[in-house]
């Protein structure tokens, strides 16, 4: 048996028998505080009554207050009375009642002796000539209240169990579609990802139920894309590498220095484009498994922007490109700088590898109503409508395209576009061809005044 459906088990039990318990032992407690009320009140009126019925026959002097004192019950031994006359005389008594008086107060009193504790009543006549006090033992009372607490703890002795058998089966059968479902689980392979579609499972459980087929379903869909990025990269790597070992045999070959010098240059511009291929998808991976930016802070996409231009000035003078560098000024966002460089970067790569030479670049950064806007355009050959979307997924290229690449650099751009929450758009240049790639981000959020 699973063990933490039994624990499951064990807790509803105790929680339920606990419960009832607790309820039953509240009930006895004010059922046991009334009944001793109530007793109390009965025994306190039957002292009343009988004091009162003696003192009316010792008033009319009747002869048969002489049989009081016959023994006729168990209880009479723990019952006596006193009759005085106003001159202190004891006029009559029980046969195991004292010579002194019962009491010296009138009404109800208590007292203890040797015998126990005793409840009396003392009550006068009209004229003030003859008292009578009774008196009862509280055995008699502790006696009937013993009786009643029995009888309510009986119940509770022999119900709790047979409740606790009870609410075990009921749980049990309660619970049997949750064991149901740990074993459709435990006795899959790590492969089946498949949806748990149990035969029957409570109304409670099926948001666990959903939340754990959903959980299966972005677990294969991260799968899946690994897999395909495996592939992938497999079939990207196979190519540069299939060369760079054609070139080496050339090289090996070579009739002369000037053949070898020629093979160990495209050998190096292999190993160039194949370590790109590499650093891109390093790029990729590391980007993948963030659920979110780290430490987020506040970026100034301008200096970031100028920072990348730099860098590449080399490469745009070298195609005679003309590059233009637009930037507003308090154009921030909330985010990872290092990853903006990287999505600038392969922005402006990626335009001046489809830009013709003496063609012209715009990079353009400009506050909007809700953010920022980053707009990179060429006048190369543009992407087809129809394609635009395909070019955002990992390692697709137009098959028109002769540019050496990988078919990351958009899918790296995207990704780093959704981590920092900015919208990704392609567009036509105008007039045509050409490309524009625009990118809103948003501000950055401001502690609220206080």
């Amino acid at each position: 048996m699973n063990t933490a459906w039994f624990s499951l088990r064990r807790r509803l039990l105790a929680l339920l028998l606990g419960g009832v318990a607790a309820a039953w032992l509240v009930t006895m407690a004010f059922s046991y505080i009334d009944a001793h009320h109530e007793v109390d009140e009965l025994f306190d009126a039957q002292l009343a009554q009988a004091a009162q019925t003696l003192l009316a026959l010792a008033d009319h002097g009747d002869d048969d207050i002489d049989d009081i004192g016959e023994v006729a019950h168990k209880y009479q031994r723990r019952l006596r009375f006193q009759i005085w006359q106003a001159d202190g005389t004891l006029l009559l008594h029980s046969k195991n009642g004292p010579q002194t008086p019962l009491t010296a107060v009138d009404g109800f009193s208590e007292t203890r002796d040797d015998e126990g504790h005793w409840r009396h009543f003392s009550q006068w006549n009209q004229d003030h000539s003859l008292q009578v006090q009774v008196s009862e033992n509280h055995y008699i009372r502790d006696d009937l209240i013993e009786h009643i607490a029995w009888r309510l703890l009986l119940p509770a002795l022999f119900g709790l169990p047979l409740i606790g058998l009870w609410v075990w089966l009921a749980t049990r059968h309660g619970l049997a579609s949750l064991d149901h479902i740990a074993r459709q689980i435990a006795g899959r392979a790590p492969q089946q990802l498949q949806p748990v579609q149990p035969a029957s499972a409570p109304e409670e459980i099926r948001t666990m139920l959903d939340a754990l087929n959903d959980l299966f379903r972005r677990v294969e869909q991260t799968l899946e894309g690994e897999r395909r990025f495996t592939a992938d990269a497999a079939h990207e790597l196979r190519t540069p590498l299939a060369a760079l070992q054609a070139q080496l045999q050339v090289a090996l070959r070579a009739r002369d220095d000037a053949e070898r010098d020629q093979s160990l240059r495209q050998l190096q511009n292999g190993l160039s484009r194949a370590a790109h291929l590499v650093d891109q998808m390093l790029q990729l991976a590391r980007l993948d498994p963030e659920s979110g930016l780290p430490d987020p802070h506040t970026v100034d996409l301008g200096t970031v922007a100028e920072s990348v231009c730099a860098e590449l000035g080399a490469s745009l003078l070298a195609r005679d490109i003309d590059f233009e560098l637009t930037v507003d000024r308090d154009c921030h966002t909330l985010g990872q700088s290092e990853w903006l460089r990287v999505l600038i970067r392969n922005l402006v790569d990626n335009a001046l590898r489809y830009t013709p030479p003496h063609g012209r670049i715009r990079v353009r950064l400009q506050t909007i109503d809700s953010g920022c806007r980053l707009s990179v355009s060429d006048n190369g050959p543009g992407i087809p409508a129809e394609q635009r979307a395909a070019v955002l997924r990992r390692f697709h290229r137009l098959h028109s395209s002769e540019q050496p690449g990988s078919g990351l650099g958009l899918a790296i751009v995207r990704r780093i576009a959704d981590l920092h929450g900015a919208t990704l758009d392609l567009s036509d240049q105008s007039p045509p061809p050409g490309l524009i790639v625009s990118l809103d981000f948003p501000a950055p959020r401001r502690p609220a005044a206080t």
